[in-house]
């Protein structure tokens, strides 16, 4: 099951009563638009312990509809692509 913003933000709340929601919500989505930011700039985004994202170009081609067969030109594109740390990977496969 994903963790959207909402639940993730409850779950900061009850973790941290101290801090306000509406604080707690600036703060995610700072963060975010940071991330949001340095990807759409074309730099790397480094989270120590978690993982890397970067974004790659992928070249204009030329697809093919798989409904009808005909050829359709593909533009260039930035695709978002996420690693995961050597951490992160060990605390999934109970690696310790």
């Amino acid at each position: 099951m994903a963790i959207v913003k909402s639940k993730l933000l409850k779950q900061l709340s009850n973790n941290y009563p101290n801090f306000l929601k509406k604080d707690l919500e600036k703060f995610t989505d700072i963060i975010l638009n940071e991330i949001k930011r340095t990807l759409k700039k074309g730099d790397r985004v480094e989270l120590r312990g978690f993982g890397v994202f970067y974004t790659n170009i992928q070249r204009a081609r030329i697809s093919r509809n798989p409904k009808t067969g005909e050829k359709v030109n593909t533009p260039e594109k930035k695709t978002i692509h996420f690693k995961m740390s050597k951490d992160l990977f060990k605390k999934l496969n109970n690696e310790e």
